[in-house]
């Protein structure tokens, strides 16, 4: 629903979308156990820069992002953002909400741009886990990719250079968010947020991005960032 209480997408569309998506929660699913589980979500339109699931709050809900963005972070003891993981269109998030026992968020996620997401209650996962298993099987198939991701990266933060791991955030970022213009690919990140996706300090990117747009392998204003080449920049860093 949006904010007046109106359907966002009909049933047609929401069908539509997802066998456009083909999002890996729901691979493998026949037509009819599709419809069901489709049939249990609700969908909802979140503005930008709304946490839709709260660290350390009851896991009451799952979702799968139909459009928009979101991400994954979460707070440190003095109070500082730290990002996790981006969300794009097929991908889902809050996945403790599947689990048999009740569980808490372990991160929070929020909505980076107006987004329109599938919602899932508990109550109704857990009906649809017992009817289609594997619905169970794909949450799991996902949160192994997880941990393989957080071995790659905890790997990066201990052998890699700093500039090594600034320059692999910005190669991820122009794949998942770059927008091809005639310069380069151009994506829009503070230095704040960059610094976390690559595990240094702000002054660490600040340092990096001043070098690499004096040797011309970027260009960066406020919040936004140009890359023209990510393959010369990740091959200047070794």
């Amino acid at each position: 629903m949006d904010t007046n209480g109106k359907p966002v997408m009909t049933t047609a569309e929401v069908t539509a979308r997802i066998e456009e998506l083909a999002p890996r929660l729901l691979k493998g699913l026949s037509p009819s156990d599709l419809a069901t589980i489709l049939g249990a979500a609700t969908v909802r339109r979140f503005p930008a820069r709304t946490v839709i699931a709260r660290e350390s709050h009851d896991a009451e809900r799952a979702f799968l992002f139909l459009d928009g963005r979101g991400r994954t972070f979460t707070m440190t003891e003095k109070g500082e953002k730290v990002l996790l993981v981006w969300i794009f269109p097929g991908d889902p998030a809050g996945g403790r909400a599947i689990m048999s026992e009740p569980m808490k968020y372990m991160i929070n996620t929020e909505t980076v741009v107006d987004s329109t997401v599938l919602v899932w209650h508990r109550n109704a996962l857990l009906g649809l886990t017992r009817q289609h298993p594997r619905l169970l099987e794909n949450a799991l198939l996902i949160a192994s990719d997880y941990l393989e991701t957080y071995r790659d990266l905890h790997l990066a933060a201990s052998y890699d250079t700093a500039g090594k791991r600034v320059a692999r955030a910005l190669d991820r970022l122009v794949k998942d968010v770059g927008k091809r213009i005639e310069d380069g690919v151009e994506f829009n990140i503070s230095n704040e947020d960059l610094a976390n996706e690559a595990n240094v300090t702000i002054f660490t990117v600040s340092r990096l991005l001043s070098e690499w747009r004096r040797k011309g392998l970027l260009l960066k204003s406020r919040g936004r960032v140009v890359v023209r080449s990510p393959e010369q920049l990740i091959n200047s860093v070794g």
